[in-house]
């Protein structure tokens, strides 16, 4: 197949008939491959973010029949994609959840993504692996749960993904494990990353150029990044390496079929207890998909409410939830930030948000009053979300915010990506509420336990004396803020404490299978990103090998 095809489908996914892809092959155009309801597909996957993404292609590259679902639209970033911050929400999930908890969480923007490709589409492309340490953490580190996963074996998959992401990142990465060279250069550091530099060296700790999913060179059809700055709100050029430009193309190339616009509401199963398909809805009206094995791959909301939603007379509490499990152990990052105002011109808005970053306090182990870890970034918010982070901090409207905005450019800012712990209390349920689709809501209910106020309090004060370390003046504490949404379904090696094992295979019904943020056991103080993708590409390679064996 031409690489004239990967342009093709990235200008025109929807085709010249506006539904499926049409595909570039020698001799002309073919659409892409469109399975009917009722032919038995090998898999059927739900979501195309991360997990759902890499699962579909490497799959399908294996010879399976896929077909994966996605409740969004497939966006064509070239042609529908703005450097407007409002225009851009339609990439963010922001149908109607109740939340709450001693600390409801805020969902919608920087944690759920509507689209093809996911969050990956919106996401800020930040692409690190975790601390070794952190896969037996209750066995090394005395907190949390050990995974059912050798970090060796994972390290092994983030060269996967970092070769097929080509992330671009520093030649020497000071923390961790020896690792690959990154595929391509490091992007220079723009101004509020090297604040971050100046801040880490005045108290005396390291700190690195961030490895980012976004390409430094030209890649076939991605331009390197012109540092526009609209990262968060979805790459208009193609330099972003999502999985709406990487995977999905690919496996679309290989074979698979991506249905956009299809809400899946329920899982069915068969008189042998096993998944027989899914149900979705359409172009106005509910359809039936028949497959041999089911993924659930819509993270780590939309996963328990699909799971529990299909509860039945076999499984009155919902599919794979034997063990109780189902949405319970939800886990978050906190994502507090310092701010302050410099003398110099910052002009923080050009470039990736995360250009220069410090992992320092996940790797060091003393000077502690918590457990866990946690990363902080170079940060660079676009101007209507500054403006509004003013309004809901410091009550400013009007001349007062505008008066407030002239110091735009001579801001800088620092933020948390910070570990939570697992706790039971912390929940996906359904509510009474019914949505657009006549689907009961998730009801979220989430609350900071006491590490988790150490960590905080603890980043918040070392993030400080850093601005303080530059000269930075009018300093002050973003109180509240998270990202990531992890947990909610996770592995185990013990299907009375866990809901899937380190396959991603649901203890319970051994042809459903869960691939998303949702399995993690603990969160890490890493964006999760690029962990996700790499249990991904395990999990399709272990169905590969349990197939060889007539174990699928």
């Amino acid at each position: 197949m031409s690489d004239d095809y990967l342009t093709d489908a990235l200008r025109n996914p929807r085709g010249r008939d506006g539904r499926a892809p049409d595909v570039f092959r020698r001799g002309g155009w073919v659409p892409m491959r469109e399975y009917p309801d009722d032919e038995l597909v090998d898999f059927v996957i739900v979501g195309t973010g991360a997990g759902g993404g890499p699962l579909a292609c490497r799959l399908a590259e294996a010879g399976f029949s896929v077909v994966a679902f996605d409740a969004g639209a497939w966006w064509r970033p070239l042609e529908e994609f703005a450097s407007d911050e409002a225009h851009q929400e339609k990439l963010f999930w922001t149908g109607e959840r109740l939340c709450d908890g001693d600390n409801p969480l805020k969902l919608g923007t920087n944690n759920s993504g509507r689209a093809v490709g996911g969050s990956t589409v919106h996401f800020a492309m930040v692409s690190l692996r975790f601390r070794p340490e952190w896969f037996k953490s209750r066995t090394l580190l005395g907190y949390g749960l050990d995974w059912p996963l050798d970090w060796q074996d994972m390290w092994r998959y983030y060269t996967e993904v970092e070769q097929a992401l080509k992330i671009s990142g520093p030649v020497r990465y000071p923390w961790g494990p020896k690792r690959p060279r990154y595929p391509y250069r490091q992007h220079e550091v723009n101004a509020p990353g090297l604040a971050l530099a100046r801040a880490c060296e005045a108290m005396g700790i390291a700190w690195a150029p961030t490895p980012l999913a976004t390409v430094s060179a030209p890649r076939e059809h991605s331009p390197p990044c012109v540092y526009r700055g609209f990262c968060v709100t979805g790459c208009a050029t193609n330099a972003k390496q999502s999985g709406l430009i990487t995977w999905i193309p690919w496996a679309v190339k290989a074979g698979a079929e991506i249905r956009d616009l299809a809400m899946v509401g329920r899982i069915e199963t068969g008189e042998d207890g096993l998944a027989s398909g899914v149900h979705y809805h359409r172009e106005g009206e509910w359809r039936f998909q028949r497959a041999r094995n089911v993924v659930v791959a819509g993270y780590a909301i939309e996963t328990p409410r699909l799971l529990l939603n299909s509860a039945n007379s076999r499984y009155p509490d919902g599919l794979a939830n034997s063990s109780g499990l189902v949405g319970k152990n939800l886990m978050v990052h906190t994502n507090q930030a310092v701010w302050g105002t410099l003398e110099e011109e910052v002009r923080w808005y050009k470039g990736p948000p995360s250009l220069s970053l410090s992992e320092h306090w996940n790797y060091e182990d003393s000077g502690k009053d918590f457990f866990g870890g946690y990363a902080f970034m170079s940060q660079g918010p676009l101007p209507a979300a500054w403006a509004g982070a003013q309004t809901g901090n410091h009550g400013l409207w009007g001349q007062a915010l505008v008066d407030e905005m002239q110091k735009y450019n001579h801001q800088v800012g620092l933020k948390i990506v910070g570990e939570t712990l697992p706790q039971e209390r912390n929940c996906v349920t359904l509510a009474d509420e019914r949505d657009e689709f006549g689907l009961p809501v998730a009801r979220v209910t989430w609350s900071e336990c006491d590490n988790d106020r150490r960590l905080v309090n603890h980043a918040v004060d070392f993030m400080r004396r850093g601005l303080e370390g530059i000269d930075a003046r009018d300093i002050w504490a973003e109180a509240d803020g998270t990202a990531h949404l992890m947990g909610t379904a996770r592995m185990g090696s013990d299907p009375a404490t866990s809901v899937v094992n380190a396959d991603c295979r649901s203890w319970d019904i051994p042809n459903l299978w869960i691939c998303d943020g949702s399995v993690f056991p603990t969160s890490g103080g890493v964006n999760p990103s690029e962990t996700i993708q790499a249990i991904a590409l395990r999990t399709a390679n272990r169905i590969r090998e349990l197939a060889r064996r007539g174990e699928l």
